[in-house]
């Protein structure tokens, strides 16, 4: 079976849903986010529509407030840097929606291969 990418954060956490693996979605977004000192803390009862929101609001805070610490994160997390680069950063509240997304895919790919293999 091959990883397909969902193509935007609600199929994501969609399939995530559906496959049963939205908790440990969740987790493996709490714990990156702690290792990059960017302490987040979603309890497992944070339904996906409240995570994509918090999640591109703190997106959103480190674009703005702390660029360093959000460079971090990515490096951390493991985005491709090809795709951030592409992203017009024109509108930061745009691009903070885009990244959260990038970051989600990012986090999706290794729970989904995890579970596979």
């Amino acid at each position: 079976m091959n990883f397909i990418s969902p193509q935007n954060t609600d199929l994501l956490l969609q399939e995530a849903t559906s496959e049963d693996l939205y908790t440990k979605l969740v987790e493996q977004i709490n714990k990156d986010f702690n290792l990059a000192n960017e302490g987040i803390d979603f309890p497992m009862s944070t339904s996906p529509e409240e995570l994509k929101i918090q999640l591109h609001e703190k997106v959103y805070r480190l674009i703005q407030y702390k660029f360093a610490e959000y460079l971090n994160l990515l490096y951390i997390i493991d985005v491709p840097e090809d795709q951030i680069k592409k992203l017009d950063g024109s509108d930061i509240g745009e691009l903070a929606k885009q990244v959260s997304f990038l970051i989600l895919k990012r986090e999706w790919m290794k729970v989904w291969f995890r579970n596979r293999y």
